[in-house]
């Protein structure tokens, strides 16, 4: 079974949308692979960098609101899939992007302004990472000797294309 968690990528600001998520120019590659390098290349926040440790290192991005945002295209989970980010936890998501998450079997967790803020306190702590159990709708955190869990939402359909790896994979099971 795929677990979900590891180190986080904290990506302090709403609204990040498609095209810094994977570039447009990006989108005639031919396999999901070909993507991987240029994960996060377009984005701009103080302190970030595309290529950099805590940026390759990363299992779980924590963002804000309306993550996602922008064009439909399913290349913005592929190119977190094939980089090893299994989860986005949100404030919101824009509607397909959440969705396509959920048929690439990766978690986007919604989760309200208060708990956001917990987990971004530990932003500044080199080893903070999660751990997320899908089936018990719960995320635990770990940063600086400390630990907290924080329940979630997802609705049993999403949850059971997670569980399975993605749409393609949930059919094959039920159909």
């Amino acid at each position: 079974m795929k677990t979900f968690g590891g180190p986080i990528l904290f990506l302090d600001r709403s609204d990040i949308n498609t095209d810094e998520i994977i570039p447009a120019k990006y989108l005639t590659e031919i396999t999901k692979e070909d993507l991987k390098p240029y994960i996060l290349e377009d984005l701009k926040l103080p302190g970030f960098e595309p290529k950099g440790v805590k940026t390759v290192q990363a299992r779980v991005i924590v963002s804000r609101a309306n993550f996602g945002c922008g064009s439909s295209r399913e290349h913005a989970p592929w190119v977190f899939e094939v980089n090893g980010i299994t989860a986005v936890i949100a404030a919101s998501f824009a509607r397909i992007f959440r969705q396509n998450m959920f048929n690439c079997g990766m978690a986007a967790i919604e989760l309200p302004p208060a708990d956001l803020e917990l987990i971004f306190s530990h932003s500044g702590d080199d080893d903070a990472a999660m751990t997320i159990d899908i089936e018990a709708q719960t995320l635990t955190v770990s940063a600086a000797g400390k630990q907290k869990t924080i329940s979630f939402d997802i609705s049993p359909f999403d949850r059971a294309l997670v569980m399975a790896g993605g749409w393609v994979d949930y059919a094959d099971q039920k159909y």
